[in-house]
């Protein structure tokens, strides 16, 4: 066979860091990370990211040298993505914050709202409720990363680990404030509106779960390849017909009958939120299925059935 040679340049001064001779025309893009690091130990494989254009995405493990556009003398792109940590240590770390921040407000810690004997319960039964689904959320969250995920990116930078716990766990403190206060009042409707949120809730945590559980059953084997994922005999997975991910839809739908139930300001900024950063993660994955697959069903959208 034709052996390739392998010139890795710096992808900002174009300096050549490294020359790989007579690699094998099927070594793939793994491969080619492990010998880089061998000669830059400190620049362990996740860190690497290896390019074919400096301003270009990142070639993915599987991807191998024969298959890309280049000669046997080809020339590739070195970025140096930082430290790098695991995405279920990340997920751990986000997830266990707000259950345990949630409760700081919920047990009326003195140092949150005062000593008064009166701020040390809650006279309205819907914020015993709010806590046990808010807990049952995260608690939820944290078994599926332990037990369903499978990453087809195994780490994250460790710089946006700071900014996501902000996120997570500045949202939890500022909702549970306001849920758990003193002064907080009711939903308008009372056990109507509280019975038809916690109905929805459920349904769309069994939902999201149900959705995961198809996504992981795709990667069971270990394979990283992308496959389109399809609905599955479990009436939750039916959303595939209509949506790229459906995990977003009821990740959503959860939050709004969380939003519902509690008839919070800040949990409905912070569902808005969540669904616009959902959406643009949902667009950006149907943008995905749709470039990969020509075969990819044509009434899918992103996040909402036939509108979003």
């Amino acid at each position: 066979f034709v052996s390739y040679q392998v010139e890795i340049l710096d992808w900002k001064t174009k300096t050549q860091l490294c020359f790989l001779d007579k690699v094998e025309p099927n070594a793939t893009i793994r491969e080619i990370r492990l010998m880089f690091h061998k000669l830059y130990p400190r620049w362990y494989p996740a860190r690497q990211s290896i390019k074919l254009d400096p301003k270009g995405k990142s070639l993915r493990d599987e991807e191998i040298l024969q298959h890309l556009p280049v000669g046997t003398t080809a020339t590739l792109y070195f970025k140096d993505l930082g430290p790098q940590i695991g995405w279920t240590t990340v997920f751990l770390i986000e997830y266990t914050g707000p259950l345990f921040i949630y409760f700081l407000f919920y047990f009326r810690m003195p140092f949150v709202y005062g000593l008064d004997e009166r701020f040390t319960s809650s006279p309205h039964p819907v914020v015993n409720l709010a806590c046990i689904c808010h807990s049952f959320h995260y608690i939820k969250r944290l078994i599926e990363t332990v037990f369903v995920h499978r990453f087809s990116h195994g780490t994250m930078p460790l710089r946006n680990i700071v900014k996501n716990c902000l996120y997570y766990w500045g949202f939890a403190a500022w909702l549970a404030y306001y849920i758990n206060h003193p002064l907080y009042t009711p939903p308008s409707y009372g056990k109507k509106q509280i019975n038809f949120a916690v109905i929805m809730f459920l349904l769309c945590e069994a939902g999201n779960f149900s959705i995961h559980v198809a996504l992981s059953d795709l990667q069971r084997n270990g394979s990283k390849t992308r496959k389109i994922p399809y609905p599955t005999k479990n009436p939750f997975t039916w959303l595939f017909f209509f949506v790229s991910c459906p995990n977003y839809t009821y990740e959503v739908g959860t939050w709004i009958s969380f939003t519902i139930m509690t008839q919070c300001v800040p949990v409905g900024l912070f569902t808005l939120l969540c669904f616009i950063q959902m959406t643009i993660w949902a667009k950006d994955k149907h943008c995905t299925y749709l470039r990969e697959f020509k075969d990819y069903p044509s009434l899918r959208m992103p996040i909402i059935p036939f509108l979003l």
